[in-house]
């Protein structure tokens, strides 16, 4: 089969949509599969083009037995809701002849698009129905409900419009697949027939991703004590995630004994909020790491953070969980209850109220003075990973889905 795949980012982003969407590339490349990626040049999550590629030409590159085509694109200098929408919108201008041209001379099997940017949707149907291939949307975000919900696009008649809008496109898909249970509910209340819906979740590997007997060596580069109880941020520091929690708990925490909070990542939030938290003696800041200190990133944490806005529920499920949950640590998660990441973290660690500082490092404090909890919940949190999200098995069910198609 030959497999075009649609989307603004690619590898080598090491976190998001950009790390799956390239080990679902190479992974079918190694099953036989034919794949051709038209994207964007590496941005995320630092909001600027990585060393050695340009915003503002076509490349193209040859990369693990796939064929990337990199299309241009703006990158604003600060994130809002109109310049998200002019940076995806560039993209979808950009990517649409040479999407369009890989169809009709190449004539893929399956055009997988990928929102977001949703903006790459009605290009995307247009060059399936000329070439003939089945058009198949994946949603990593429900980028047009998370844009009005969190504020960064005016209600009204532009949100009656773009609901509308993405409704009827939704309809044309052969195929719509997202990643989460609840998500997947709010596609099909979109009257998206429920035969063309697929349960894609992300995976983690749980052979790179593991519980380590020892992560002293990191914690040493950090200058964390042996016995320091560290909590852990990791992943995209933009505004959707809500880390102003993590540092007005922070301010709670500072009078617990050897409590370190260890916050790592990029984006547009990130310089933000280190000017607001220098006060604070008890956080630390790391860059975003490479690939091959992941796993003993993750395990030189005691307990995972992962904060949420509020009205971000069920509109998105945090990318980073799947290895938190692989490296054996509990999770503080921020929802509100009946939530997908609720349901998920009721046996691998604790959900709090969004929102709700107090809340949060009660939780912090709660498993901090409970080893065996923090164990028993560390445990099950690896059993999730390797029983439901491990990589070989969630990517084998995707290909007999995709085959079916």
């Amino acid at each position: 089969m030959r497999i075009l795949i649609y989307g603004s980012n690619y590898f080598p982003e090491l976190t998001g949509i950009g790390k799956y969407t390239g080990e679902m590339a190479e992974w079918l490349v190694d099953k036989g599969f034919e794949v051709r990626v038209v994207t964007a040049p590496p941005y995320y999550p630092a909001w600027h083009i990585s060393p050695g590629y340009s915003p503002w030409r076509y490349t193209c590159e040859r990369i693990q037995g796939v064929t990337v085509r990199r299309c241009p694109i703006w990158i604003p200098n600060k994130v809002s809701g109109l310049t998200r929408i002019l940076h995806l919108a560039s993209f979808a201008l950009s990517s649409f002849p040479m999407v369009l041209w890989e169809s009709l001379r190449w004539r893929p099997d399956v055009i997988f698009s990928i929102e977001p940017p949703f903006f790459c949707s009605p290009g995307a149907l247009l060059a399936g129905w000329l070439s003939g291939a089945k058009s198949w949307l994946h949603i990593q975000d429900l980028e047009v409900d998370a844009a009005f919900a969190l504020g960064l696009l005016p209600s009204g008649t532009m949100r009656k419009f773009a609901e509308n809008a993405e409704k009827y496109l939704l309809r044309k898909y052969s195929r719509v697949s997202t990643i989460s249970g609840k998500m997947m509910a709010r596609v099909s209340d979109k009257r998206v027939d429920s035969q063309k819906l697929v349960l894609f979740p992300n995976w983690v590997d749980a052979d790179e991703i593991y519980p380590l007997p020892d992560a002293r060596c990191m914690r040493e580069e950090l200058g964390l004590s042996e016995d320091a109880f560290v909590i852990l941020y990791s992943g995209s520091m933009g505004e959707k995630q809500g880390l102003e929690i993590i540092i007005e708990a922070s301010r709670y925490l500072l009078h617990e004994k050897n409590i370190q909070i260890v916050m790592c990542g990029d984006g547009p939030a990130r310089e933000r909020l280190v000017h607001q938290s220098a006060d604070i003696s008890i956080l630390r800041w790391l860059p975003l790491q490479p690939v091959e200190r992941l796993n003993e990133l993750l395990n030189c944490a005691d307990l995972h953070l992962l904060p949420q806005h509020p009205d971000a529920s069920d509109l998105v499920m945090p990318s980073k969980i799947t290895g938190m949950l692989a490296s054996g640590r509990p999770i503080v998660a921020m929802t509100p209850p009946d939530t997908e990441l609720w349901n998920l973290v009721q046996n691998t660690g604790l959900a709090v109220p969004p929102g709700d500082a107090a809340a949060l490092s009660q939780a912090i404090v709660t498993l901090a003075k409970a080893p065996d909890l923090l164990t028993r919940l560390g445990n099950n949190a690896r059993n999730y990973a390797e029983i439901n999200i491990a990589k070989e098995k969630v990517l084998t069910e995707f290909k007999i889905s995709l085959e079916a198609a």
